[in-house]
């Protein structure tokens, strides 16, 4: 079972235990897919800046964006 990452104290955590994130959004029809993973770098109140494992990093913007650690 995936841990959503929801409140700062949950990135914070991820981060500081260099855990691999997934960022999923909704399609036109509604149903989540995965847009991307790997490790948070920053975050704020309205964005989590992920390192991507090839060493790219992508910005998600959190109202719109689920998160979830790989287990």
């Amino acid at each position: 079972m995936n841990h959503t990452l929801v409140k700062n104290i949950d990135f914070f955590v991820a981060a500081l235990s260099q855990s691999v994130v997934s960022a999923w959004q909704e399609d036109p029809a509604g149903v989540y897919c995965e847009i991307g993973s790997g490790y948070v770098e920053m975050f704020s109140d309205n964005y989590v800046r992920i390192r991507n494992q090839d060493g790219t990093k992508s910005h998600y913007a959190r109202d719109i964006t689920m998160f979830q650690l790989k287990m």
